[in-house]
């Protein structure tokens, strides 16, 4: 049974429509790629699975519920998490300060250090600046520090917009490594991006979305070869 399902969302921003009738579906343990151009609709659908925006019509089901209704921060007690375009950390707090806050609600309370130690271990950078503040870090070790606050949710499911946005080749590189060590730990990952070639190499399967409809989908291995993708999504 699939962790994450999204039935036929429309959604949008007022009157001005964005999804219209977008489908896909999560399978547990496995890391799933959303790509296409800008604008064409990924962060807000994004924003209507974590409840930030509600849909107009369809459905969010999260291990086997319908969680369409419920508010932001009950999906995420749940085990929804949300990596932020943007990172959205608290600039002047600390580095430990931003990463406590990840573990607030009480399920991820429970695993706080075993957690911190997680990230830790995956972003030693961060331990050595732990006290340093987060507006002072550069972009590459924020976008580290945005992941590991996912990470101190006690995600089930992770979703990250734009991971590689505004990093350099080698900081991107390192990131989606970090992103295979989190699918080992158990933690279905769906990373929405740009980066079509990246992302399609890393995740086990894609969707590609275009004017706010799943335009194609299938396992990554053969989208990355599929001559239309390449075309208009890699420009090869």
């Amino acid at each position: 049974m699939a962790i994450l399902e999204v039935n036929d969302v429309t959604s949008g921003y007022g009157d001005v429509q964005i999804l219209w009738g977008a489908s896909l579906k999560l399978e547990p343990g496995l890391m799933t790629c959303l790509v296409g151009a800008n604008g064409v609709g990924k962060t807000t659908l994004l924003r209507t699975v974590m409840g930030q925006l509600r849909p107009w019509s369809g459905s969010v089901r999260f291990e086997g519920h319908e969680i369409s209704r419920l508010p932001a921060h009950r999906r995420a007690e749940l085990g929804l998490v949300l990596v932020p375009e943007g990172r959205q950390l608290f600039g002047d707090m600390t580095v430990r300060e931003n990463l406590d806050l990840g573990a607030t609600n009480r399920r991820a309370h429970r695993y706080r250090e075993r957690n911190l130690e997680r990230v830790f271990a995956m972003f030693p950078r961060l331990k050595h600046r732990s006290t340093q503040k987060a507006n002072t870090m550069s972009g590459g070790e924020q976008q580290m520090l945005a992941v590991g606050r996912g990470i101190m949710a006690e995600p089930t499911v992770l979703l990250i917009d734009e991971l590689s946005l505004g990093l350099a080749p080698v900081l991107v590189i390192q990131l989606f490594e970090n992103l295979q060590s989190l699918k080992d730990l158990g933690i279905t990952i769906m990373l929405v991006e740009q980066n079509v070639q990246m992302s399609l190499a890393v995740c086990d399967y894609g969707y590609v979305l275009a004017q706010g409809r799943i335009e194609i989908e299938g396992e990554s291995a053969a989208l990355i070869k599929d001559d239309h993708v390449r075309a208009a999504y890699m420009g090869l």
